[in-house]
Protein backbone atom coordinates (compact mmCIF):
# COMPACT_ATOMS: atom_id res chain seq x y z
CA UNK A 1 0.00 0.00 0.00
CA UNK A 2 1.32 3.69 -1.05
CA UNK A 3 1.48 6.73 0.58
CA UNK A 4 -1.72 7.89 -1.46
CA UNK A 5 -3.57 4.75 0.09
CA UNK A 6 -2.86 5.30 3.63
CA UNK A 7 -3.90 8.64 3.26
CA UNK A 8 -7.03 8.26 2.04
CA UNK A 9 -7.41 5.04 4.74
CA UNK A 10 -6.78 7.91 7.23
CA UNK A 11 -8.90 10.39 6.08
CA UNK A 12 -11.59 7.17 5.71
CA UNK A 13 -11.08 6.21 8.88
CA UNK A 14 -11.83 9.90 10.82
CA UNK A 15 -14.73 10.60 8.90
CA UNK A 16 -16.13 7.83 9.95
CA UNK A 17 -14.69 8.51 13.98
CA UNK A 18 -16.49 11.80 13.41
CA UNK A 19 -19.76 10.36 12.16
CA UNK A 20 -19.96 7.88 15.16
CA UNK A 21 -19.61 11.15 17.17
CA UNK A 22 -22.47 12.73 15.44
CA UNK A 23 -24.65 9.90 15.44
CA UNK A 24 -23.98 8.08 19.26
CA UNK A 25 -26.65 10.15 20.94
CA UNK A 26 -29.57 9.42 18.14
CA UNK A 27 -28.56 5.71 17.79
CA UNK A 28 -28.36 5.25 21.67
CA UNK A 29 -32.08 6.20 21.58
CA UNK A 30 -33.18 5.19 19.09
CA UNK A 31 -31.68 1.93 20.58
CA UNK A 32 -33.31 2.41 24.25
CA UNK A 33 -36.81 2.19 22.45
CA UNK A 34 -36.04 -1.63 21.48
CA UNK A 35 -33.70 -2.41 24.61
CA UNK A 36 -36.86 -2.08 26.64
CA UNK A 37 -38.04 -4.77 24.90
CA UNK A 38 -35.74 -6.82 27.31
CA UNK A 39 -34.34 -9.08 28.92
CA UNK A 40 -33.06 -10.66 25.86
CA UNK A 41 -32.63 -14.68 26.42
CA UNK A 42 -30.05 -14.53 23.19
CA UNK A 43 -27.66 -11.61 22.29
CA UNK A 44 -25.67 -11.71 18.92
CA UNK A 45 -22.48 -10.19 18.61
CA UNK A 46 -21.53 -7.66 15.91
CA UNK A 47 -18.51 -5.50 16.59
CA UNK A 48 -17.62 -4.11 12.81
CA UNK A 49 -18.41 -1.07 10.86
CA UNK A 50 -20.86 -1.51 8.39
CA UNK A 51 -18.59 -2.45 5.57
CA UNK A 52 -18.79 -5.90 6.96
CA UNK A 53 -22.84 -6.34 7.76
CA UNK A 54 -23.00 -8.56 4.77
CA UNK A 55 -21.80 -10.96 7.24
CA UNK A 56 -24.97 -10.23 9.90
CA UNK A 57 -27.54 -9.65 6.45
CA UNK A 58 -27.87 -12.83 5.83
CA UNK A 59 -28.86 -14.24 9.38
CA UNK A 60 -32.31 -11.62 9.85
CA UNK A 61 -34.67 -14.12 8.50
CA UNK A 62 -33.64 -17.12 10.83
CA UNK A 63 -32.84 -14.75 13.87
CA UNK A 64 -36.30 -13.23 13.53
CA UNK A 65 -37.44 -16.44 13.59
CA UNK A 66 -35.62 -17.45 16.84
CA UNK A 67 -36.86 -14.27 18.51
CA UNK A 68 -40.40 -15.66 18.09
CA UNK A 69 -39.11 -18.54 21.15
CA UNK A 70 -36.49 -16.09 22.97
CA UNK A 71 -35.88 -12.63 22.62
CA UNK A 72 -33.21 -11.84 20.55
CA UNK A 73 -30.77 -8.55 20.46
CA UNK A 74 -28.05 -7.48 18.07
CA UNK A 75 -25.13 -5.97 20.22
CA UNK A 76 -23.30 -3.64 18.17
CA UNK A 77 -19.75 -0.74 18.97
CA UNK A 78 -20.93 0.97 15.23
CA UNK A 79 -23.15 3.52 15.65
CA UNK A 80 -23.13 3.71 11.91
CA UNK A 81 -23.65 -0.28 11.71
CA UNK A 82 -26.45 0.35 14.65
CA UNK A 83 -28.70 2.64 12.62
CA UNK A 84 -28.37 0.39 9.10
CA UNK A 85 -29.15 -2.53 11.39
CA UNK A 86 -32.33 -0.85 12.50
CA UNK A 87 -33.21 0.35 9.28
CA UNK A 88 -33.15 -3.12 7.63
CA UNK A 89 -34.66 -5.56 10.83
CA UNK A 90 -37.00 -5.69 13.21
CA UNK A 91 -34.15 -7.06 15.80
CA UNK A 92 -33.78 -4.99 18.64
CA UNK A 93 -30.52 -3.11 18.55
CA UNK A 94 -28.21 -2.04 21.30
CA UNK A 95 -25.25 0.14 21.31
CA UNK A 96 -22.28 -1.19 23.74
CA UNK A 97 -19.17 0.93 22.04
CA UNK A 98 -17.22 -0.64 25.38
CA UNK A 99 -16.61 -3.53 27.24
CA UNK A 100 -17.68 -1.98 30.53
CA UNK A 101 -21.21 -1.31 29.12
CA UNK A 102 -21.30 -4.68 27.25
CA UNK A 103 -20.15 -6.75 30.51
CA UNK A 104 -23.31 -4.49 32.09
CA UNK A 105 -25.68 -5.44 29.89
CA UNK A 106 -24.75 -9.01 29.56
CA UNK A 107 -25.44 -9.15 33.42
CA UNK A 108 -28.52 -6.95 33.36
CA UNK A 109 -30.23 -8.91 31.15
CA UNK A 110 -29.00 -12.54 32.35
CA UNK A 111 -28.10 -13.92 28.85
CA UNK A 112 -28.45 -17.51 28.15
CA UNK A 113 -26.86 -17.29 24.76
CA UNK A 114 -24.23 -15.41 22.50
CA UNK A 115 -24.33 -15.48 18.97
CA UNK A 116 -21.38 -14.90 16.84
CA UNK A 117 -21.68 -14.29 13.04
CA UNK A 118 -17.55 -13.72 12.47
CA UNK A 119 -14.05 -14.07 13.73
CA UNK A 120 -13.60 -10.74 14.67
CA UNK A 121 -11.12 -11.27 17.21
CA UNK A 122 -12.89 -8.55 19.47
CA UNK A 123 -15.17 -11.38 20.04
CA UNK A 124 -13.66 -13.04 22.91
CA UNK A 125 -14.37 -9.55 24.80
CA UNK A 126 -17.49 -11.71 25.26
CA UNK A 127 -16.10 -14.82 25.41
CA UNK A 128 -14.52 -13.85 28.69
CA UNK A 129 -18.10 -14.68 29.84
CA UNK A 130 -18.73 -18.05 31.70
CA UNK A 131 -22.31 -17.60 31.98
CA UNK A 132 -23.88 -17.86 28.32
CA UNK A 133 -23.53 -19.97 25.81
CA UNK A 134 -21.28 -19.22 22.97
CA UNK A 135 -22.89 -20.09 19.71
CA UNK A 136 -20.58 -19.46 16.65
CA UNK A 137 -23.03 -19.37 13.89
CA UNK A 138 -20.32 -18.33 10.90
CA UNK A 139 -21.63 -15.94 7.67
CA UNK A 140 -20.82 -18.71 5.23
CA UNK A 141 -19.35 -22.02 4.59
CA UNK A 142 -16.64 -22.10 1.83
CA UNK A 143 -13.60 -24.56 1.12
CA UNK A 144 -11.09 -21.51 1.94
CA UNK A 145 -8.10 -22.06 3.99
CA UNK A 146 -9.44 -20.08 6.90
CA UNK A 147 -12.12 -22.28 7.31
CA UNK A 148 -9.90 -24.66 9.03
CA UNK A 149 -9.26 -22.47 12.15
CA UNK A 150 -8.43 -23.12 15.98
CA UNK A 151 -10.53 -20.13 16.73
CA UNK A 152 -13.48 -22.68 16.81
CA UNK A 153 -11.98 -24.25 19.95
CA UNK A 154 -12.80 -21.18 21.71
CA UNK A 155 -17.11 -21.29 21.32
CA UNK A 156 -19.36 -24.34 23.16
CA UNK A 157 -21.22 -25.01 20.08
CA UNK A 158 -19.59 -24.53 16.25
CA UNK A 159 -22.68 -24.33 13.55
CA UNK A 160 -21.45 -26.13 10.18
CA UNK A 161 -23.45 -26.97 7.25
CA UNK A 162 -22.87 -30.71 6.78
CA UNK A 163 -20.60 -33.74 7.24
CA UNK A 164 -17.95 -32.28 4.88
CA UNK A 165 -17.46 -29.47 7.32
CA UNK A 166 -17.40 -31.70 10.41
CA UNK A 167 -14.69 -33.23 8.71
CA UNK A 168 -12.77 -30.45 7.48
CA UNK A 169 -12.20 -29.57 10.97
CA UNK A 170 -12.13 -33.05 12.74
CA UNK A 171 -8.98 -32.94 10.14
CA UNK A 172 -7.14 -29.63 10.38
CA UNK A 173 -7.57 -28.74 13.38
CA UNK A 174 -6.06 -30.33 15.96
CA UNK A 175 -7.93 -31.48 19.38
CA UNK A 176 -11.21 -30.14 18.20
CA UNK A 177 -14.02 -31.40 20.16
CA UNK A 178 -17.00 -33.21 18.24
CA UNK A 179 -19.91 -32.98 20.43
CA UNK A 180 -19.19 -29.13 20.17
CA UNK A 181 -19.68 -29.42 16.45
CA UNK A 182 -23.31 -29.16 15.47
CA UNK A 183 -24.73 -29.52 11.02
CA UNK A 184 -27.44 -27.31 10.78
CA UNK A 185 -27.35 -26.92 6.94
CA UNK A 186 -27.27 -23.26 5.89
CA UNK A 187 -30.21 -21.74 6.98
CA UNK A 188 -29.31 -18.06 5.65
CA UNK A 189 -30.71 -19.14 2.24
CA UNK A 190 -33.40 -21.16 3.85
CA UNK A 191 -35.98 -18.55 3.23
CA UNK A 192 -37.98 -16.77 0.80
CA UNK A 193 -36.13 -13.14 -1.36
CA UNK A 194 -37.68 -10.68 -3.26
CA UNK A 195 -35.80 -9.65 -6.32
CA UNK A 196 -36.09 -7.19 -9.53
CA UNK A 197 -38.07 -9.08 -12.34
CA UNK A 198 -36.12 -10.52 -15.10
CA UNK A 199 -37.28 -10.27 -18.51
CA UNK A 200 -38.91 -14.43 -19.51
CA UNK A 201 -37.05 -14.27 -23.31
CA UNK A 202 -35.34 -17.10 -23.78
CA UNK A 203 -31.50 -16.47 -22.81
CA UNK A 204 -29.42 -18.03 -19.93
CA UNK A 205 -29.22 -16.30 -16.95
CA UNK A 206 -25.54 -16.09 -15.70
CA UNK A 207 -24.60 -15.10 -11.73
CA UNK A 208 -21.33 -13.75 -11.77
CA UNK A 209 -20.66 -13.61 -8.16
CA UNK A 210 -16.87 -13.39 -7.16
CA UNK A 211 -15.45 -13.65 -3.49
CA UNK A 212 -13.47 -9.89 -2.08
CA UNK A 213 -9.62 -10.29 -2.85
CA UNK A 214 -8.80 -11.09 0.65
CA UNK A 215 -6.08 -9.70 3.38
CA UNK A 216 -3.58 -12.15 2.66
CA UNK A 217 -2.55 -14.37 -0.30
CA UNK A 218 -3.75 -17.45 1.21
CA UNK A 219 -6.94 -15.96 1.49
CA UNK A 220 -6.89 -14.08 -2.55
CA UNK A 221 -9.16 -16.40 -3.37
CA UNK A 222 -11.22 -13.24 -5.87
CA UNK A 223 -11.09 -13.49 -9.81
CA UNK A 224 -11.92 -10.10 -10.47
CA UNK A 225 -8.96 -9.00 -11.75
CA UNK A 226 -7.95 -12.19 -13.29
CA UNK A 227 -11.02 -13.47 -15.04
CA UNK A 228 -13.69 -10.80 -14.89
CA UNK A 229 -13.82 -8.85 -17.23
CA UNK A 230 -12.66 -11.39 -20.12
CA UNK A 231 -15.46 -13.25 -19.05
CA UNK A 232 -17.97 -11.07 -18.81
CA UNK A 233 -17.50 -9.10 -22.10
CA UNK A 234 -17.56 -12.78 -23.48
CA UNK A 235 -20.80 -13.68 -22.16
CA UNK A 236 -21.99 -9.98 -23.08
CA UNK A 237 -20.77 -10.59 -26.72
CA UNK A 238 -22.95 -13.93 -26.86
CA UNK A 239 -26.28 -12.30 -26.85
CA UNK A 240 -27.78 -15.39 -25.54
CA UNK A 241 -26.89 -14.95 -21.62
CA UNK A 242 -27.99 -11.67 -19.38
CA UNK A 243 -25.12 -11.59 -16.73
CA UNK A 244 -25.83 -10.75 -12.88
CA UNK A 245 -22.68 -8.94 -11.45
CA UNK A 246 -22.88 -9.88 -7.78
CA UNK A 247 -18.99 -8.48 -6.78
CA UNK A 248 -18.37 -9.51 -2.99
CA UNK A 249 -19.37 -6.31 -0.18
CA UNK A 250 -15.22 -6.15 0.04
CA UNK A 251 -14.50 -6.12 -3.22
CA UNK A 252 -11.44 -3.45 -3.45
CA UNK A 253 -10.99 -3.05 0.30
CA UNK A 254 -7.55 -4.21 -0.01
CA UNK A 255 -6.77 -3.93 -3.43
CA UNK A 256 -7.17 -1.10 -5.77
CA UNK A 257 -6.47 -3.24 -9.00
CA UNK A 258 -9.65 -5.31 -7.98
CA UNK A 259 -11.33 -1.96 -7.47
CA UNK A 260 -10.83 -0.48 -10.68
CA UNK A 261 -11.81 -4.14 -12.46
CA UNK A 262 -14.95 -4.36 -10.67
CA UNK A 263 -15.92 -0.76 -12.01
CA UNK A 264 -14.23 -1.56 -15.29
CA UNK A 265 -17.25 -4.60 -15.36
CA UNK A 266 -19.83 -2.50 -14.22
CA UNK A 267 -18.96 -0.17 -17.74
CA UNK A 268 -18.81 -2.57 -19.62
CA UNK A 269 -22.53 -4.46 -18.26
CA UNK A 270 -23.78 -0.57 -18.69
CA UNK A 271 -22.40 -0.29 -22.38
CA UNK A 272 -24.19 -3.11 -23.15
CA UNK A 273 -27.44 -2.14 -21.83
CA UNK A 274 -27.36 0.89 -23.65
CA UNK A 275 -26.30 -0.58 -27.23
CA UNK A 276 -28.96 -2.89 -26.99
CA UNK A 277 -32.30 -2.86 -24.35
CA UNK A 278 -33.58 -5.82 -24.54
CA UNK A 279 -30.09 -7.20 -22.94
CA UNK A 280 -30.88 -6.44 -19.44
CA UNK A 281 -27.72 -7.13 -17.58
CA UNK A 282 -27.22 -6.13 -14.08
CA UNK A 283 -24.97 -4.91 -12.10
CA UNK A 284 -26.13 -6.23 -8.85
CA UNK A 285 -23.89 -3.88 -6.04
CA UNK A 286 -27.19 -3.64 -3.29
CA UNK A 287 -27.37 -5.14 0.61
CA UNK A 288 -29.41 -8.01 -0.11
CA UNK A 289 -28.70 -11.74 -1.17
CA UNK A 290 -30.66 -14.34 -2.34
CA UNK A 291 -32.82 -13.77 -4.57
CA UNK A 292 -30.04 -14.42 -7.49
CA UNK A 293 -30.04 -17.94 -6.23
CA UNK A 294 -33.62 -18.37 -7.71
CA UNK A 295 -33.27 -16.07 -10.89
CA UNK A 296 -30.03 -17.86 -12.34
CA UNK A 297 -29.82 -20.38 -14.23
CA UNK A 298 -26.18 -21.04 -13.49
CA UNK A 299 -23.61 -19.72 -11.62
CA UNK A 300 -19.55 -18.81 -11.73
CA UNK A 301 -18.10 -17.85 -8.70
CA UNK A 302 -15.07 -18.64 -6.77
CA UNK A 303 -13.92 -20.55 -4.20
CA UNK A 304 -16.13 -18.73 -1.34
CA UNK A 305 -19.18 -19.09 0.18
CA UNK A 306 -21.67 -18.59 -2.83
CA UNK A 307 -20.63 -21.86 -4.16
CA UNK A 308 -21.75 -23.24 -1.52
CA UNK A 309 -25.46 -21.47 -1.58
CA UNK A 310 -25.55 -22.29 -4.96
CA UNK A 311 -24.55 -25.86 -4.67
CA UNK A 312 -27.57 -25.82 -2.44
CA UNK A 313 -29.73 -25.13 -5.37
CA UNK A 314 -28.71 -28.64 -7.46
CA UNK A 315 -28.25 -25.90 -10.66
CA UNK A 316 -24.87 -25.94 -12.56
CA UNK A 317 -21.60 -24.74 -11.06
CA UNK A 318 -18.63 -23.08 -12.37
CA UNK A 319 -15.47 -22.43 -10.35
CA UNK A 320 -12.93 -20.31 -11.34
CA UNK A 321 -8.86 -21.40 -10.07
CA UNK A 322 -7.38 -18.67 -7.80
CA UNK A 323 -4.26 -17.39 -9.77
CA UNK A 324 -2.49 -17.05 -5.89
CA UNK A 325 -0.54 -20.19 -5.63
CA UNK A 326 -1.17 -19.76 -1.64
CA UNK A 327 -4.56 -20.32 -2.24
CA UNK A 328 -5.90 -23.63 -1.06
CA UNK A 329 -7.95 -25.33 -3.44
CA UNK A 330 -9.12 -28.52 -2.02
CA UNK A 331 -9.39 -31.32 -3.80
CA UNK A 332 -12.02 -32.80 -1.27
CA UNK A 333 -14.62 -30.01 -1.51
CA UNK A 334 -16.65 -28.41 -3.82
CA UNK A 335 -13.82 -28.00 -5.99
CA UNK A 336 -12.98 -31.80 -6.92
CA UNK A 337 -16.65 -32.06 -7.37
CA UNK A 338 -17.16 -29.11 -10.65
CA UNK A 339 -15.04 -27.74 -13.53
CA UNK A 340 -12.83 -25.17 -12.36
CA UNK A 341 -12.35 -22.50 -15.10
CA UNK A 342 -8.78 -21.21 -15.18
CA UNK A 343 -7.57 -17.45 -15.59
CA UNK A 344 -6.57 -17.79 -19.30
CA UNK A 345 -9.67 -19.73 -20.53
CA UNK A 346 -12.06 -16.77 -19.13
CA UNK A 347 -12.30 -15.59 -22.62
CA UNK A 348 -13.42 -19.50 -23.43
CA UNK A 349 -16.61 -19.00 -20.53
CA UNK A 350 -19.46 -19.45 -23.25
CA UNK A 351 -18.17 -22.67 -24.06
CA UNK A 352 -17.42 -23.67 -20.34
CA UNK A 353 -20.97 -22.85 -19.76
CA UNK A 354 -22.69 -24.73 -22.82
CA UNK A 355 -21.24 -27.98 -21.99
CA UNK A 356 -21.96 -27.75 -18.44
CA UNK A 357 -25.64 -26.90 -19.32
CA UNK A 358 -26.00 -29.67 -21.53
CA UNK A 359 -24.35 -32.37 -19.31
CA UNK A 360 -26.31 -31.41 -16.25
CA UNK A 361 -25.58 -31.82 -12.82
CA UNK A 362 -25.24 -35.56 -12.67
CA UNK A 363 -25.60 -38.00 -9.34
CA UNK A 364 -21.83 -37.30 -8.32
CA UNK A 365 -23.23 -33.07 -7.58
CA UNK A 366 -26.33 -34.68 -5.66
CA UNK A 367 -24.03 -36.49 -3.62
CA UNK A 368 -22.03 -33.73 -2.89
CA UNK A 369 -24.79 -31.58 -2.12
CA UNK A 370 -25.87 -34.40 0.69
CA UNK A 371 -22.88 -34.17 1.99
CA UNK A 372 -22.07 -30.57 2.67
CA UNK A 373 -25.86 -29.60 3.32
CA UNK A 374 -27.94 -32.83 4.57
CA UNK A 375 -31.56 -32.14 3.95
CA UNK A 376 -32.37 -29.45 1.78
CA UNK A 377 -36.10 -29.44 1.31
CA UNK A 378 -37.84 -25.83 2.40
CA UNK A 379 -37.45 -25.11 5.70
CA UNK A 380 -35.66 -27.92 6.99
CA UNK A 381 -32.72 -25.75 8.00
CA UNK A 382 -34.01 -23.17 9.98
CA UNK A 383 -36.02 -25.51 11.69
CA UNK A 384 -32.61 -27.57 12.55
CA UNK A 385 -30.83 -23.85 13.44
CA UNK A 386 -33.73 -23.38 16.16
CA UNK A 387 -34.06 -26.97 17.19
CA UNK A 388 -29.87 -27.04 18.46
CA UNK A 389 -30.68 -23.15 19.75
CA UNK A 390 -33.36 -23.81 21.58
CA UNK A 391 -31.84 -27.00 23.26
CA UNK A 392 -28.57 -24.71 24.42
CA UNK A 393 -30.64 -22.36 25.75
CA UNK A 394 -32.53 -24.81 27.39
CA UNK A 395 -29.61 -26.60 28.90
CA UNK A 396 -27.69 -23.10 30.09
CA UNK A 397 -31.01 -22.14 32.23
CA UNK A 398 -31.24 -25.87 33.78
CA UNK A 399 -27.50 -25.66 34.47
CA UNK A 400 -28.19 -22.23 35.68
CA UNK A 401 -30.91 -23.59 37.80
CA UNK A 402 -29.06 -26.16 39.26
CA UNK A 403 -26.19 -24.11 40.64
CA UNK A 404 -28.18 -21.32 42.31
CA UNK A 405 -30.39 -24.18 43.69
CA UNK A 406 -29.65 -24.39 47.56
CA UNK A 407 -27.34 -27.16 48.39
CA UNK A 408 -28.99 -29.37 51.19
Amino acid sequence: MGLADDARAFFRLVGEKLAERRLDPLVRRRAAQGAALGPFEVAVHFPDPPVNLYQLRQWYAPLERLAEQHPVAVLVKSALSARTILEETSLPVVLVPTVAELETWLKANQTLAVLYVNQNSRNFTVLRSPEPVHVFCNHGESDKAYMVSNQVKAYDLVLVAGDAALRRLEQGVYGVERTRLVPVGRPQVDVGHRGPRLPEDGRTVVLYAPTWEGDRPSNAYSSVASHGEALVAALVASGRHRVIYRPHPRTGQASRAEARASRRIVALLEAANRADASAGHLADLGPGFGWQLGAADVCVTDVSATSYDWAATGKPLLLTRPVSPEAWVDPEGIAGAVPLLEAREAGDVVEHLDALLAEGTGERYAELVRDHFGDTSPGAATERFLAVVHEAIEERRAQRAERSAPRP
